[in-house]
């Protein structure tokens, strides 16, 4: 692609639209750099870029390319893995972090994402998407545990299930207090700083722009899309693109929107679900056969999510079958009654189904079930009905209830969802014959086991049919272990598409860095977008930029189309002064070239700038307008002020008008350059600067006594001590010569005259000696010219 960067300055040139442009993205791969862990995926060859294909593989320290437009997407967790979610996404020196959960399978800080490879204190913004234990239970360890001081953005149901759910985490982990994350004063006072957002509602957070779209799965489950500088980024966590009982199916951003990456789960890979309408006759059929022989039917489940939909499908059934009306059903959960308020309050989040049956009855107001808080309640006698959790029996009433009952063949256990890698419940698919306690005993897995998915990711087909409708350019693959991810990553490539899909499978710590070039468009705003200027025309104003868009405004309209007031700055500062107020000025003449005078006598203006004035009393101020250029010739003009005062020659000419000269002992012949080219290389350049008629004559002599002997002191550092033989300087009014004299140079003696007025005058017999000591003449006096004669201010007014 051809386009390119362009930088705002003070002044832009354009064609003075009002209209204002979205910057045009285009993305290349740079690869996968790994910060931590093993290796890993990264992009699939030539490189897909909005509007064309540019790139490769970039490399790192590419001087081309600004930093700040290079993306990068950082696992922290759930990378080749299900479990601790959350992914660190860096670009254009903001930094978001999306979800912050722990792995079920492991305890205390092992159970965290990777947070020491990341610097807490730098994250911007942290969106989590639903309240699952993976996804969100890491929260208030990094809110209350670390430097984290951004802020937290979740939608209102997930911020009201996750202070209960998260408190009855705390109190089932069945930890030590040494090994517990945080306590439930930690929790409740992450509560208090999480922000609740709408779907649908736009946020921005000093240029981080995001939406939250519903993404099925839970109640509140949210997918984000999320803008930085123009480029988007779609995240969707764990979602769902089935409508089921009671929640809807994910949705897809506007048709319109395109984003430039896409963040997507894997869970289940290649995998096909069956049909819901086989799923629920499947699963009521085998609880039904499990009571119908006496046993007891355990269903671990996540206290909210999965359990709502079983429980509407269970009460259902029961319903329709009379004669099972004396078999309890069980919703073992000390949330349980906490849990249908929240459904009940938040049920115009739901399906149409759900909203409808609101208007009339509660919907999750059961008959044939009964809410069991605890066990101390529970009269284990004849067959029955348990859902309990936690969902991958760890720890919880689900643990307690699958050791008493295993050994029972006509007990049975359903797992009706995605299983971790590492828990019982993935060890008890496998159905061996034993399992071990929480008190360390062995005890028969006689019990059977059933394994019937309700869980509310999507499959292969489900998954690959929103990718190809998202049409990202850009696919990072999270939320799946590694065979899963590579099989899936496999079969999308071999897919044929429209469109270029680049697919990224980074393990934890791998970061897949991405280039997005954004132009740069300036937009014309007020009397300055008036009429239509022509292409190359110069437009001058204040460029003012915010959230990555950038207006150029005149100074007068600042007022109307921003909150900036345009100010000018009076700079003041009253300096000590022993010398002579004309040798002041010779000083500076000498510098920046003549001064204007002002009407008074007392007072003149250095470089158009600076003011100068006498006070009286041993006083001179200096007065400027104040912005970086002014400031810098007045800090010179301070320094030249101090130093015309304590050069020796000035003190000596405050004291005494006795004119100083060099008479020479050998009289130098002043002749013009042999050449053309001798006088070109000389560099000449006259200079209007003399002293001053007013400067009395020891001052005089004492000004042009500096510059010779700045030129003297350079003579003998370039060719010795001793190179000089005879020089005199300025010798009376009128004289404009600053050196004149010989010098020894390799036994050659040269003739030396440089004046203020006249071309430079080197004479040699030696054509070698006399072009060096040219070349050092000459830039002593293009040093010696004024400020004035090399660089000009101008007058903006």
């Amino acid at each position: 692609m051809a386009s390119s960067s362009s930088s705002a300055g003070a002044s832009a040139g354009g064609t003075g639209a009002a209209a204002a442009t979205a910057a045009s993205v285009a993305g290349s791969i740079i690869g996968s750099k790994r910060k931590r862990g093993g290796g890993g995926g990264s992009g699939i060859g030539g490189v897909a870029g909005r509007g064309g294909v540019f790139g490769g593989i970039g490399q790192e320290g590419d001087g081309a390319r600004d930093s700040s437009d290079v993306m990068r997407i950082t696992p922290l967790g759930a990378g080749q893995e299900v479990g601790r979610s959350c992914i660190l996404l860096e670009y254009k020196n903001k930094v978001v972090m999306l979800d912050c959960g722990l792995h079920p399978a492991y305890s205390g800080l092992s159970a965290l994402p990777f947070f020491d490879n990341i610097d807490p204190s730098t994250i911007d913004v942290l969106l989590l998407t639903h309240f699952h234990i993976d996804h969100a239970a890491a929260l208030p360890y990094f809110m209350e545990k670390t430097t984290f001081r951004g802020r937290v953005f979740m939608t209102h149901p997930t911020k009201a299930i996750y202070k209960w759910l998260l408190s009855d985490y705390v109190k089932v982990s069945n930890l030590a207090v040494e090994d517990m994350l945080y306590d439930e004063k930690d929790v409740l006072r992450s509560h208090e700083k999480i922000e609740a957002v709408d779907f649908h509602q736009e946020v921005d957070v000093d240029g981080i722009k995001f939406t939250p779209y519903h993404a099925g799965h839970v109640l509140g489950a949210a997918m984000f899309l999320i803008e930085i500088a123009g480029v988007r980024v779609l995240y969707t966590g764990d979602y769902s693109r089935e409508e089921d009982r009671h929640l809807m199916a994910a949705e897809r951003p506007p048709g319109n929107v395109i984003p430039e990456v896409l963040i997507a789960e894997s869970t289940y890979g290649v995998q096909h679900h069956r049909p819901r309408v086989e799923r629920e006759a499947i699963f009521t059929t085998t609880v039904h056969d499990v009571v119908k022989r006496g046993g007891r039917c355990l269903i671990p489940v996540f206290a909210l999510g999965r359990a709502q939909e079983l429980l509407l499908i269970l009460d259902e059934y029961w319903q329709a079958h009379p004669e099972l009306h004396n078999v309890p059903i069980y919703y073992a959960s000390s949330l349980a009654k906490k849990c249908m308020m929240v459904y009940q309050t938040f049920s115009n989040m739901m399906n149409a189904r759900i909203r409808q049956q609101s208007k009339t009855s509660n919907p999750f107001q059961f008959k044939h079930i009964s809410n069991l808080k605890s066990m101390s309640h529970f009269d284990d006698v004849g067959p029955c009905v348990m859902m309990a959790s936690p969902g991958m029996l760890q720890n919880g009433q689900s643990r307690e209830l699958l050791e008493l009952w295993c050994p029972d063949r006509r007990n049975g256990v359903i797992i009706p969802g995605y299983v971790v890698e590492g828990t019982l419940a993935k060890q008890v698919l496998s159905e061996p014959d034993e399992i071990m306690s929480q008190s360390g005993s062995r005890l028969p897995l006689r019990l059977t086991v059933e394994y019937i998915s309700f869980s509310a990711h999507v499959d292969f087909a489900q998954n690959s049919q929103f990718i190809e409708d998202v049409a990202s350019p850009h696919l990072v693959l999270v939320h799946g272990d590694q065979n899963e991810m590579g099989r899936l990553k496999s079969a999308l490539v071999s897919r044929e598409r429209d469109h270029q899909l680049h697919i990224h499978t980074p393990k934890n710590c791998e970061a897949v860095e991405l280039y997005f070039r954004g132009e740069k468009l300036v937009k014309t705003m007020g009397s300055l977008a008036a009429k239509t200027q022509k292409p190359n025309t110069r437009l001058e104003g204040i460029l003012v930029s915010k959230d990555y868009t950038y207006r150029l405004i005149a100074p007068s309209d600042l007022q109307e189309f921003t909150d900036l007031v345009p100010a000018r700055i009076s700079q003041r500062l009253v300096l000590p002064n022993q010398a002579p107020l004309s040798l002041i000025r010779w000083h500076l003449d000498s510098i920046y070239g003549s001064s204007n005078e002002d009407e008074d006598d007392d007072s003149f203006v250095v470089f158009h700038t600076v003011t100068v004035t006498d006070l009286g009393k041993n006083r001179i101020v200096l007065e400027w307008e104040g912005n970086a250029v002014n400031d810098m010739i007045a800090d010179s003009v301070v320094a030249v002020i101090m130093q015309a005062q304590a050069s020796p020659a000035s003190v000596k000419a405050t004291k005494s008008t006795r004119s100083c000269s060099h008479e020479p002992r050998v009289k130098v012949k002043t002749e013009e350059p042999d050449t053309e080219a001798d006088s070109a290389a000389a560099g000449v350049a006259s200079s209007s600067v003399q002293p001053p008629d007013e400067l009395d004559e020891g001052a005089a002599a004492a000004a042009a006594a500096e510059s010779f002997e700045v030129v003297a002191a350079v003579l003998k550092k370039q060719f010795g001590d001793g190179a000089i033989e005879d020089a005199r300087t300025w010798s009376g009014p009128g004289d404009t010569c600053i050196f004149a004299g010989q010098i020894r140079v390799d036994a050659e003696l040269v003739s030396v005259v440089m004046d203020r007025e006249k071309p430079l005058e080197v004479k040699c017999s030696s054509e070698e000696v006399r072009r060096r000591v040219l070349m050092v003449m000459s830039r002593l006096k293009k040093t010696l010219q004024p400020v004035g004669q090399t660089w000009e201010i101008v007058d903006e007014a």
